[in-house]
């Protein structure tokens, strides 16, 4: 092991919360005229390159970390124009009126990867130290038990785990003060949960966001035309909805949520992402146009109640790693940037004095915030569409229109690895085979994610018992895994001279969504970091 690396602050993750996070210490530094140094790293090739989000963005938590970011020439150029929102059947569209939390006439339609770019060049400006290509393998503890730094994941290793001529071994950086801005269902978070005891007082639910972008004919295309669907094609139980976010150069973002509580394990959110274009409604606008880009992240949906502890000794959770996301809002990037910030805020005031943040100071601090106040006042209304689309819809609209947010009570969320039902129970779903115009298949799409890894690594997907695989998914689920992927990781195969099934993990195709690490029934699969650099690269989503 090489010598550690030293730094006041260390941030894995150069997300919007991360980012945020490191612009906001060395604007406290400058102001207090005190040295401080900041490393963020991330474990995308370059900054940006795992970004990936609608996105309608709000522009709060930028105008008080940069006030001047239009004269920064900040990635901001499409205001919203227009908001639909409307409920489809089979072959209708319903106009509905627009939920005051999805008015969007103040927010701009953005690539958020794009913003994380020009973040990263305001925060190398003041000085932070961002190294793209670095992953993060684990946390590095002292006598005490605290959060003491980070190492990186060892370089040339073989599949089997063996140092290969190009070994390298990880990198240590050694901190005053750790922030994970990992973003969603993070596999440091996770440890740290386990440590700590950092669960929220629901448990986090989760939904997975599929996302391409489309060129559109020019005679078709609305700037700045926002459009949000429910119903079709989701069946009445299951949570799920569509986006089409209209951006400049006649580009149009296409999005599907599916939550991750669904309970058909036939149900595949890829499929449904794909056939949703074929409705006669919205097939029209994809007629003539081409895909540009592919993408698929989890998103989380727990919100307010959800919330885990956020400081814990040594460090932080910020932005999608602890859950900030305002599910009725579609929106997560103003409350992960200000996550970061109350994080820097909370941080420096205990570094100036050479003093340790006290655990707890952040949590308090973020609830009390516009984010706490946010997030509280609409914390019943995801968890009412476990009822169903119906009740769901009305009790969102009593909490919206009625009690405001200030309801007595709060609802309950379910674990979603929980909620499948048996294979046996369940109805099977008939997917249309894609036509490659409009819909495409797991592979071809992948490739529009500009997804690599080295092959010659060891695998990132790791089964606990691979017999579980077979013996239980298989058996009773009819191996959801293969259908829940969005990527066509995860594939049953047949020895027919044997006959014997097994299950055949192509790691090389992950996108890093970490799907299978939350919806696995047995929680048998565990992401881990594969080498840095590795995984997507999407350009502008």
């Amino acid at each position: 092991m090489s010598d550690a690396l030293e730094f006041d602050v260390v941030i894995v993750g150069a997300g919007p919360a991360g980012l945020s996070a490191a612009i906001r210490l060395k604007q406290l530094a400058a102001e207090h005229q005190k040295e401080l140094s900041v490393c963020v790293l991330e474990k995308g090739s370059e900054v940006g390159a795992h970004i990936l989000s609608g996105n309608v963005f709000e522009t709060r938590a930028l105008d008080e970390l940069l006030p001047n970011w239009k004269e920064l020439d900040a990635p901001l150029k499409v205001n919203v124009q227009q908001d639909h929102f409307q409920f489809l059947t089979s072959q209708k569209a319903y106009t509905l009126p627009t939920p005051p939390q999805l008015h969007n006439s103040d927010n701009y339609i953005i690539s958020l990867g794009n913003l994380c770019r020009w973040l990263g060049t305001q925060a190398e400006n003041l000085g932070v130290e961002i190294y793209p290509g670095f992953a993060v393998e684990k946390c590095l503890f002292n006598e005490a038990g605290d959060v003491c730094g980070v190492e990186t994941i060892p370089m040339g290793l073989n599949e089997k785990g063996e140092q290969t001529e190009q070994y390298e071994p990880g990198v240590q950086l050694m901190a005053k003060h750790v922030m994970l801005g990992e973003g969603c269902r993070g596999s440091l978070t996770k440890e740290l949960f386990e440590k700590f005891d950092l669960e929220g007082e629901q448990p986090q639910t989760y939904g997975i966001g599929l996302k391409e972008i489309w060129e559109v004919d020019p005679g078709k295309h609305e700037e700045g035309l926002v459009t949000h669907t429910i119903g079709w094609p989701m069946d009445s139980k299951t949570y799920g909805g569509s986006f089409l976010y209209h951006m400049e150069n006649n580009q149009v973002a296409y999005g599907f949520v599916v939550g991750l509580d669904y309970e058909n394990p036939h149900l595949s959110p890829y499929h449904e992402f794909q056939r949703f274009k074929h409705h006669p409604k919205i097939q029209p606008l994809f007629e003539g146009g081409r895909r540009v880009a592919y993408g698929a992240r989890a998103l989380n949906e727990g919100g307010f109640q959800s919330l885990p502890k956020v400081s814990f000794p040594g460090g932080s959770l910020i932005g999608c790693a602890a859950g900030f996301l305002n599910v009725p809002k579609i929106k997560g990037s103003h409350t992960a940037m200000k996550s970061g910030m109350i994080a820097a805020d909370v941080a420096f005031d205990a570094l100036r004095q050479d003093a340790k943040p006290m655990v707890g100071v952040f949590d308090q601090k973020v609830r009390e915030s516009w984010v706490g106040q946010e997030l509280h006042k609409v914390r019943n209304i995801r968890p009412g569409f476990k009822w169903g689309l119906i009740p769901g819809l009305v009790n969102a609209a009593f909490e919206t229109y009625v009690t405001r947010g200030k309801s007595p009570w709060t609802l309950s969320h379910h674990i979603d690895h929980k909620s499948l039902k048996l294979a046996s129970e369940s109805p099977k779903i008939d997917y249309p085979k894609p036509d490659g115009k409009i819909s495409f298949d797991r592979l071809s799409n992948v490739f529009y994610s500009a997804t690599n890894h080295e092959e010659n690594q060891p695998c990132h997907l790791l089964l606990k018992d691979p017999s579980v695989a077979i013996d239980i998914n298989l058996a009773k689920y009819d191996a959801p895994e293969t259908r829940y992927c969005p990527a066509g990781v995860y594939e049953i195969i047949a020895d027919e001279s044997k006959g014997t099934k097994s299950l055949k993990i192509n790691s090389q195709n992950c996108v890093h969504c970490k799907t299978c690490d939350i919806k696995d029934p047995t929680q048998n699969i565990t992401w881990v970091v594969p080498q840095g650099g590795g995984g997507p690269n999407y350009p502008n989503m």
